[in-house]
């Protein structure tokens, strides 16, 4: 299928290998979603995206791609390891992050599977985006405009509102929501949002409320950032040319309107100066997935197997667990009505 020209050094480099097996993977991911990703692995080249290598298929219907090895691992790991990361580490990662995805958009793009474990860190700890599994190129109308997508996949704990709820969605926006996810859980050590309960949680961010852990004395510009990235009207989400302008970004920037915190630690839109909040300016919600006084998050909510092609293996697949980290979300994919991920109930 593609085997570009490599230098020789790097044949002898350690790899990491994805294999998918045909004779098990479901059919509409090998009509769909498969060629998609081996179009767009073919076309991507940048320094925070896992490089890929090569791309063949044996006759006995087993596709290889040959791919760059993360050797620290993933993202997802550093944290259980290490805890919420320092706002200045953070901000390098998250930079790389964001630079990685302004690239896809700006080729129109979209991830549509963005996580802690899809993350990867090479020797020197720097984000290396992985697994294009549902990514797609953007279609636009006749005047331009870019379509809705009507496929809803990804992992619940990241997803955004609208997908949760099976309404077409404009895709870049929804990387944007992915973002302020992973941002929350660089700096905060756990999840925004309790997952257990779907309904609940999509009810939660249509909201608006974004509540921070006391204990992690986090800037207000980083707090701004997030609140912005995690806001239910699309049109009001950031764009990821405002992420990589907004003043946590930058290296030394203070003072620019956004955000003040409550008692309940919520964020909410205000046109004070930023400032680092007082610890006491906070009060612990009951819903806060960090429990008070500790700095691990409250126990693992039940989670939902991932629905992941059968026949897809990697060299370098690992099973983490981590409190408060769903570690198997439902993957699911559907052209039309709501996602699989949201059980029908009645008032």
């Amino acid at each position: 299928m593609r085997k570009p020209n490599l230098p020789e050094a790097s044949l002898k480099s350690n790899v990491a290998i994805k294999i998918i097996d045909r004779k098990k993977a479901p059919t509409d991911f090998l009509k769909k979603f498969l060629p998609r990703e081996l179009e767009i692995l073919a076309m991507l080249n940048h320094c925070s995206l896992i490089k890929t290598y090569e791309i063949f298929e044996t006759s006995h219907g087993k596709v290889y791609i040959v791919m760059e090895l993360a050797v620290q691992g993933d993202l997802l790991e550093l944290i259980k390891t290490r805890g919420a990361l320092h706002e200045d580490e953070a901000r390098k990662k998250f930079h790389q992050l964001s630079l990685a995805i302004k690239y896809c958009h700006d080729l129109d793009v979209v991830h549509r599977d963005l996580k802690c474990d899809n993350l990867l860190l090479d020797k020197d700890f720097n984000i290396k985006l992985s697994d294009f599994s549902f990514s797609k190129r953007c279609l636009r109308d006749d005047n331009g405009r870019m379509t809705l997508s009507k496929t809803f996949c990804g992992s619940p704990a990241y997803a955004a509102p609208k997908v949760l709820q099976g309404i077409p969605y404009q895709p870049k926006v929804y990387d944007i929501w992915s973002l302020g996810v992973i941002l929350y859980i660089m700096v905060c050590g756990s999840m925004p949002y309790n997952d257990s309960n779907i309904r609940k949680m999509v009810r939660i961010q249509k909201e608006h409320r974004v509540n921070f852990p006391r204990s992690k004395h986090l800037t207000g510009e980083c707090k701004d950032l997030i609140y912005h990235m995690l806001h239910p009207d699309v049109n009001r989400r950031l764009h990821i040319d405002e992420i990589l302008s907004h003043c946590w970004m930058q290296p030394k920037a203070w003072g620019l309107p956004s955000v003040t915190t409550n008692k309940e630690g919520e964020s909410s839109r205000g046109t004070e100066t930023l400032r680092t909040a007082k610890p006491d300016s906070y009060k612990r919600s009951a819903n806060k997935l960090e429990p008070e006084g500790e700095t691990q998050p409250q126990a693992e909510p039940q989670a939902q197997p991932e629905t992941k092609p059968e026949g897809a293996t990697t060299g370098t697949s690992r099973q983490l667990e981590i409190p408060g980290f769903p570690n198997k979300l439902s993957t699911r994919e559907t052209e039309e009505g709501p996602p699989q991920w949201l059980p029908e109930t009645r008032a």
